[in-house]
């Protein structure tokens, strides 16, 4: 997930209980802290094995989340060139039970001072569980509207591509607008995402609507009315 939708905590929201370490000093090794020798050579490839391991995890024991970030883009047909860890989204109401579970696997699991999220790490690689998407709420109906999807071979519920895109325009502020990051994900799943409700959310917000502008300037979707 960029890490700019992360970074835009509000004031006002309720944490999460701290959570303790796995096992403590020196155990809670099954999963959380193998040795980098043990990890496949490839970074995109370690990030896919943690991100399968924990989707197993948390599918075993019935918790609903949706993959986020740069491996759902991935899953929905994008390249394989993944950031630096791996996201889930997870209701609020469910972080203490979902934290509960990966720890029960092995994995070492901590809450940071950001408190719309929890972490993880799974074979060497962080794991970020996030109960907001660019200051709003995981919902119910969000983790519905996911898709089954196979990623690396292993089945999981991966967030709808118009909801990826819109977490990530959500996230453009007068401060952070990095039009790059996104462009190459707008390319990669433009046929895939309902680009009129997304013009529909975002027309009144200056950076987003300057973003799906420079989209039709590009002949990456076509623009509002159909004519070029």
């Amino acid at each position: 997930m960029t890490h700019d939708a992360e970074d835009a905590a509000v004031e006002g929201r309720s944490a999460v209980p701290e959570l303790r370490l796995a096992g403590g000093p020196g155990k809670g090794r099954h999963h959380g802290d193998i040795s980098p020798q043990g990890l496949p050579p490839d970074r995109n490839q370690a990030i896919l094995e943690a991100t399968k391991q924990v989707a197993s995890v948390l599918k075993k024991c019935r918790h609903e989340f949706a993959l986020a970030g740069s491996v759902a883009v991935y899953a929905h047909g994008g390249t394989g060139n993944l950031q630096h860890d791996a996201d889930f989204c997870i209701r609020r109401e469910d972080a203490e039970a979902v934290a509960a579970t990966l720890e029960g696997a092995g994995l070492t699991v901590y809450t940071p001072p950001e408190d719309w999220l929890i972490k993880a790490t799974c074979l060497g690689q962080d794991i970020d569980l996030l109960f907001e998407l660019a200051h709003q709420p995981v919902t119910t109906e969000l983790l519905a509207r996911a898709t089954d999807l196979s990623v690396d071979s292993v089945h999981m519920p991966v967030l709808a591509p118009t909801d990826l895109v819109r977490s990530l325009l959500a996230a453009f502020a007068e401060h952070h607008c990095d039009f790059g990051a996104v462009l190459p994900i707008a390319r990669q799943l433009r046929e895939k995402v309902d680009w009129e409700q997304i013009r529909s959310e975002f027309a009144d917000a200056p950076m987003p609507a300057a973003f799906l502008y420079l989209l039709e300037r590009l002949d990456v979707i076509t623009p509002q009315g159909g004519h070029r």
